[in-house]
């Protein structure tokens, strides 16, 4: 059997995340949000809040935890897509704003263990 890809990983992370989420009430808006200047994983409403959502995954802690992965380079290229997000879509204007990251670490049993980070970082 091969080995899986980050790709379906990624996704997997993406699902398990925005499961999580909208078990905590947030409504997902938009998935995999791309453009030139980078991506928003998950885009979503907490209540009148707009939650621009960075998914990361690790399936080893050898090279740190997941969240320790999102630096000020990912943070830029966050905020760079969410600035064309808010230009492409005017009906987000309105709302406040907030980044909010997900660490999806492997936990002591080997199954994902979970962590919301809610206002990571601020611009």
């Amino acid at each position: 059997m091969s080995p899986e890809s980050t790709t379906v990983r990624g996704r997997r992370a993406e699902d398990l995340a925005r499961r999580h989420l909208e078990a905590q009430g947030l409504e997902l808006l938009l998935a995999n949000y791309r453009c030139r200047a980078g991506e928003v994983d998950l885009v979503m409403l907490d209540g009148t809040t707009l939650v621009l959502v960075e998914v990361r995954s690790r399936t080893t802690s050898t090279h740190g935890d997941a969240a320790s992965t999102v630096g000020a380079r990912k943070q830029q290229r966050l905020v760079r897509a969410a600035r064309h997000l808010l230009l492409t879509h005017p009906q987000y204007r309105r709302l406040a704003a907030r980044f909010d990251v997900v660490a999806i670490d492997p936990g002591p049993d080997g199954s994902p263990g979970l962590r919301w980070i809610r206002d990571a970082f601020r611009v």
